[in-house]
């Protein structure tokens, strides 16, 4: 059963045929069984569809390139899209249609963190299972929930260490920009507090925020530019999220904020969103991530032909959600089958210890805080819209879903 929804601006340029594509051959599955229902919770319409329908098509993906291998536990898997439209409240009405009324064995949703937080009382009364795909601000832990993004500090604070070291531009003055919800404003909170500790004065740090959808840039960028007049080196640290990044990277360009004068690192633009942009002007801004489009990697590439293929769109890219959703979908599978079942209790002790060989090139393993290791990985805009990878931690590193930088969890930090 698929539930089908509108699409949104870049499903269609995606083709119908790609979203609805199946396998030319269909494997035998065992008989007298139900197909595995794995749930899709994105938004496909509205602020969030330019970031989420990537990440439908890649459980559609994932969906169809395990049931080519015989499915798990000799079972066909389903999927059951529904659209939550960017909506928040709708998340939850959402969330609780997939586990009530379809059933779904397993979730794999959710962009922003005000959507997590509306759907998690959800799996949480109804004992269902999520993978959270996307980097966040961390603060959080439930039985319920894999996270497969990073965590603050694989990807936050080693951001602004970058910005800050000789390689970086050396800042001493950070402007904080994001969307005006809960992930940018912990997210900030954190590095407000950590920027503190390396000597930068509150006097030097500029903090604003706008709401979804945000389009009118030009009285902020002046701001930034003003702020930036005052002898020091300036970095723009971004926690803006969805289709509001469109317009705000062309206000960089149209008011000649350069990488070399104001460098710009965003923790919620990728290949995806950049594809929507002229990025000529944009080249050397940076973004941090685990994972970019141009890793080489036996995996990655492996990942990128397995796109193409499903996809059957040259030009649509591969970003680190998408590749966060490839990794939770392989542990999950990996979980089902070593628990020869798909019940949430035996499948959350079977995710524990899971590793892959990730397309990040690295291998990333699921630890018992129900986060991921994960590498750390900076890149610079390029002029086609890719990333040259600038820096990357050698190995991956464990998430720290408590932040000590945050006043009350600190003891949670310590313990962790």
């Amino acid at each position: 059963m698929t539930v089908r929804t509108p699409f949104s601006r870049r499903a269609l340029l995606a083709g119908a045929a790609g979203a609805l594509a199946v396998p030319a051959i269909r494997p035998a599955f065992a008989q007298g069984s139900g197909p595995i229902k794995v749930g899709v919770l994105h938004s496909l319409s509205g602020t969030m569809a330019i970031s989420e329908t990537a990440l439908r098509d890649t459980v559609l993906m994932m969906v169809e390139d395990q049931n080519r291998k015989g499915g798990i536990l000799g079972r066909k898997l389903e999927a059951v899209v529904v659209d939550p439209a960017s909506n928040w409240p709708l998340f939850a009405e959402k969330a609780r249609e997939l586990l009530q009324v379809h059933k779904v064995d397993v979730t794999f949703g959710c962009w922003t963190s005000v959507s997590r937080k509306s759907v998690l009382p959800v799996f949480e009364e109804l004992n269902g299972l999520l993978f959270y795909p996307v980097q966040y601000e961390g603060e959080e832990q439930s039985k319920n929930v894999f996270y497969t993004g990073a965590a603050p500090n694989q990807q936050a604070i080693p951001a602004v260490e970058y910005l800050m070291s000789e390689d970086g531009g050396g800042a001493k003055r950070i402007v904080l920009l994001g969307t005006d919800y809960v992930y940018p404003r912990t997210t900030n909170r954190i590095l407000r507090a950590f920027l503190n500790k390396k000597g930068i004065a509150d006097a030097d740090i500029m903090e604003e925020y706008t709401p979804f959808g945000h389009s009118d840039w030009q009285g902020i960028v002046s701001r930034v530019k003003q702020f930036a007049d005052q002898g020091k080196k300036t970095a723009i640290v971004s926690t803006i999220n969805g289709d509001a990044n469109v317009p705000f990277y062309r206000e960089l360009g149209n008011q000649g904020i350069k990488a070399e004068d104001i460098p710009c690192v965003a923790f919620s633009v990728g290949e995806e969103e950049l594809a929507g942009i002229d990025t000529k002007p944009l080249v050397g801004h940076l973004a941090a991530w685990n994972y970019f489009m141009s890793v080489e990697s036996p995996v990655n590439t492996e990942f990128k032909k397995m796109w193409g293929s499903y996809i059957k769109n040259d030009k649509r890219v591969t970003n680190d959600p998408m590749e966060a959703t490839y990794t939770g979908f392989k542990m999950w599978a990996q979980a089902v089958a070593q628990a020869k079942t798909t019940a949430v209790d035996a499948v959350r002790t079977a995710m524990y210890g899971q590793k892959v060989d990730a397309p990040s090139g690295y291998t990333e393993q699921m630890w018992e805080n129900h986060h991921l290791s994960k590498p750390v990985m900076i890149g610079e805009i390029q002029a086609d819209g890719q990333f040259s990878i600038v820096y990357k931690t050698p190995q991956a590193i464990k998430a720290e879903n408590w932040s000590p930088y945050i006043p009350e969890n600190a003891s949670r930090a310590k313990a962790g």
